[in-house]
């Protein structure tokens, strides 16, 4: 079996370490780390790249903007 977790180092806790164990019982199990970059994560998938690169193209050339007023958010 294989699993994948992504969480924050801040999320481990004696909780996730029980879960683990009641998931994998008696077996033997290898635990990898490595931490992730965000942009490579995101750059993954052919249509994520598409958009954040049409989006890096667009503030380059400060076209296509969305203005936002910090007074305005809630």
């Amino acid at each position: 079996m294989h699993t994948t977790y992504r969480l924050n180092a801040n999320e481990l806790d004696e909780k996730f370490i029980q879960s683990l164990k009641a998931l994998f019982k008696d077996k033997d199990i290898e635990i990898m780390v490595s931490e992730l970059d965000e942009l490579a994560y995101l750059l993954r998938t052919e249509a994520n790249k598409e958009r954040l690169l049409k989006a890096m193209a667009n503030v380059e050339k400060g076209e296509n903007l969305v203005e936002v007023k910090i007074g305005d958010l809630q």
